[in-house]
């Protein structure tokens, strides 16, 4: 975040979000381990889309999305949001609708180890209702 405020004098906000592994599994279980599987150049397509969007709808200065995929443990991260613009309004904005674009159209598929075993993630109808508010906007 810092390197790309660096001498940017037209920015007034940036806005940062780190997504973490936690330790509770969906399933209400300890989680040992998340693994997030996707075909890569795909993965980076539908990311650079998405960021491409975001641009297009506020005026950002910048924008940078890093998605970790791989086996990942509670507490390390798992993707990263960064968004400036002159403005605190568009930055969190832009910010917010990244992630729920992230959360439904990103191509990463979720596998939850615990002491009980592996299972796949699905998907989640709240994740969806939080991308179709940009819809109606």
């Amino acid at each position: 975040a810092a390197r790309l405020a660096a001498g940017r004098e037209e920015v007034g906000a940036v806005v940062t979000f780190t997504g973490l592994c936690r330790r509770g599994a969906d399933s209400g279980a300890t989680l040992a381990a998340l693994t997030l599987e996707c075909y890569p150049d795909m993965a980076e397509q539908e990311l650079a889309r998405i960021e491409a969007e975001a641009r297009a709808r506020w005026p950002l200065a910048d924008a940078l999305v890093i998605h970790r995929h791989g086996r990942i443990l509670p507490g390390e991260p798992i993707v990263f949001v960064a968004t400036l613009s002159a403005h605190r309004a568009a930055a969190f904005e832009a910010a917010q609708f990244l992630m729920d674009y992230l959360k439904t159209s990103a191509p990463f598929w979720k596998q939850e180890e615990t002491a009980e075993g592996t299972s796949w993630v699905a998907a989640k109808t709240a994740d969806d209702d939080a991308t179709r508010r940009w819809e109606q906007g």
